[in-house]
This record gives structure tokens, sequence and C-alpha cells, in this order.
């Protein structure tokens, strides 16, 4: 019963809410396919039997897309041709490629929620970190390279921490709500990279667009395999690294738990002794500084060259996916890699079926909206509440 309750039970909720939103999204599928229903009257048995296998077909190409084909991927491993190995497990490293920053901003919004604070600026902390290390690069790109791009980690790293401790020390020193503070720091963000991108330093000679000179020719993160069109690097490596650490630094260290004391009631933590203040900020700190790290690896790693809109949402996103995770580093790295498989596998359904790929941002805010939702979970699958002792209430 105990690791029922500890491990089985808390990821039943959110796999039920994910299965959910897909049976949700399967029912809006078949009543959006306006070809098939026109059938209907004359043939309603041959219509619904018709709408199953395309929505059969959508998830299918979905998942081909995210993970590829698996006696695809058997086949070149016994092959000596980089081109077939390539082409075999490219969606999957695709998929591993769109989870990296996921990761990274996922783990940023669950360890300042963890503390009790909604850092609802992590897109900001991470478009600054970007910018830093392009900056960091640009300016030391005389530095060997792998002491230069330690040099541009660490930097980026200290941006996007800079810029989540300012709400953080607002919070704890005149209470400024961090909603706000985070939301507007965004916008302040997005317009000091737009600028710094303006500037004869960043841009490429001759360019009026708003990106910086390419960085994949002074410094790049080093690719994991070594195939054509595989742009999988160690960064995804790395986000798996921290997402031990993070998981070890909530829950098994000392200041890890003053900051979850301080999450569940700020006013307790303080009568026991704890810092409260000193807590919030160092959780602001490490989350803008986590959501610093993934920028800097996502435009030194994947992108190689920075931009005005080198995140795609993943700050936003982030939330979403520490909710559907339950604020747990190991689930954020499974919620990462579901959002991931999503996004990549989305592709190849639209090409396959011409279904558009809002469907799948329309799932995910299903997902969202379930997990959110416990209870509606709960009566749909006729769950009982159990206390503390495993017993089911009454």
């Amino acid at each position: 019963m105990t690791i029922w309750r500890r491990t089985i039970l808390p990821a039943l909720m959110p796999l039920l809410a994910v299965f959910t939103a897909f049976v949700v999204g399967s029912a809006f599928l078949f009543i959006t396919d306006i070809e098939n229903l026109k059938h209907f009257p004359g043939d309603p048995l041959g219509t619904i039997l018709a709408g199953l296998a395309n929505i059969g077909k959508a998830y299918s190409a979905m998942v081909i897309g995210a993970f590829g084909v698996p006696a695809k991927v058997a086949a070149a491993m016994s092959s000596s041709d980089p081109k077939v190995i390539a082409g075999a497990i490219r969606p999957i490293t695709e998929t591993l490629v769109a989870s990296s920053p996921l990761i990274f901003t996922g783990l940023a919004v669950a360890i300042s929620f963890r503390t009790g604070v909604f850092n609802i600026g992590v897109e900001g902390q991470f478009i600054l970190g970007a910018m830093g290390a392009t900056v960091a690069v640009l300016v030391f790109r005389d530095v060997p390279k792998p002491l230069l791009l330690i040099l541009a980690m660490v930097i980026g790293t200290l941006s996007g921490a800079l810029w989540g401790f300012i709400p953080g020390f607002l919070k704890a020193r005149t209470g400024a709500h961090e909603v706000i503070t985070t939301i507007m720091l965004n916008y302040v963000a997005a317009q000091l990279v737009l600028f710094g991108l303006r500037s004869e330093f960043l841009k490429p000679v001759g360019s009026t667009l708003p990106i910086s000179k390419v960085l994949s020719t002074i410094v790049r993160v080093p690719l994991i395999f070594a195939l054509p069109a595989i742009r999988l690097h160690y960064g995804f490596v790395m986000a798996l690294v921290m997402a031990v650490l993070v998981s070890w630094f909530i829950f098994r260290s000392t200041k890890g738990f003053e900051l979850r004391a301080a999450g569940f009631n700020l006013m307790a933590a303080r009568y026991a002794g704890i810092n409260a203040g000193g807590s919030i900020m160092l959780a602001m700190a490490l989350s803008g500084g986590l959501a610093g790290l993934g920028g800097t690896l996502e435009v030194l790693g994947t992108v190689g060259q920075m931009s005005n809109d080198l995140s795609s949402g993943f700050g936003f996103n982030a939330i979403a996916l520490a909710l559907l995770a339950g604020n747990r580093p190991g689930g954020v790295v499974a919620a990462a890699l579901l959002f991931g498989a999503l996004r990549t596998g989305g592709g190849l359904m639209q090409v396959k079926t011409g279904i558009p790929l809002d469907l799948l941002f329309f799932v995910q805010a299903l997902v969202i909206m379930f997990v959110a939702a416990p209870a509606l979970i709960r009566s749909i699958y006729r769950m009982k509440v159990q206390n503390a002792d495993g017993v089911a209430a009454q």
C-alpha cells in the first residue's frame, strides 16, 4: 500500500488526465471532420467507422512523427550508412531536442512553485539567459572554445538568475506581488533583447533583421551523434542532470526543506526561524538561473543564432507542464517528453491527415484543464479519495 500511495497513485491522476484529454480530443476530431460527416444520413455506421479510422490514422501519424517506426530503427542499427541511421532515429532525436528547453523551464517553474511563489517570468528569464550567452560569445570569441562555452553558460545562467532575483527581492522586501512583476518583466526582457539585436555589435553586417551574428561558427554545444541532420546535443543530457540535482536539492537538502516549508506556510516558517524572505529570493534566483541555462543551451546548441523569437512560448508552456508534473522534477521530465512529442509528431500528423497543429494545442489545454480539476477525473472514473491511512473516505 505504501508503494501504491507514494509512487503509483500520484502518477495515476495526470495519466488519467492525459488519457481523458486524448479521448475528448478524438471526439472533436470526429465532429470536425465535415467531409466524413456528410455521409452520416445515408450510412451512419460507415461514417462512424471511417471517423474512427481517421482518428487512428491521425494519432498513429503523430506517434510515428514523434518516435519513428520501430522496425525502421531496428533495421537501421544494423546498417553502416550514416544517412540510413539518421533517417531512422531523427524523429526521436527531434522529440528530445524539443523537450530539452521544456525540461529547464519546467524545473524553473516547479522550484518556484514549491516555495509558494508564482514565477510567471520564466519566458523573460529564458530569453535573457540566451541573450547573455550571445553577448558573452561575441565579446570573448578569442577565448579557447571549451572555456568559451563554459563562460557563456555561466553568464547566461547568471543573466536569468538576476532577472528572477529582481521580482523575488521585490516580493520579499516590499511585498510586491510576483505575478505582476514577473509578467511585466517579461515585456521588459523582450524589449531589451530587441534593442540589443538592433545594435551594430550583435547584428550581422548589412542586416536589418533583429538577429545576431551566427554563433555556431564560433562555438556550439557538442552533438551527441555525429550524423547528418541530427541536432540532438548534450544540452538534453544536462537537462536530465539538472532534473536529478533539483530533485536532490528540493527533497534531500536542508535548504530545500526550508524552501518547501516556506511554500507550505510562510508565516509558520518565519516562526520556526526560517528566513522566509531569503527563501523567496533564493527560489526565484534558482528558478531564473535554470531558465537562463535553458535559453543558453537553446541558442548555443539547437538554434545557433539569437533572435527575438528564440522561445516559442517555452516559459508559458512550462507553467502547464509543472502543473501536470505536480511540481516534481521526475514528472517534469516525463511531461516535457509528452509535450515535445506532441510538438514534433504534430508536423507529420498535419502532413498525413491535414489536421491543423491547433488541435494539439487544444489537447494540451484539455490536459491542463483535467489536471486542474482532479475532482472531475475522480468522478469520471469513480475513484474514491483516500485518507492518510490509505482507507477510502466516506
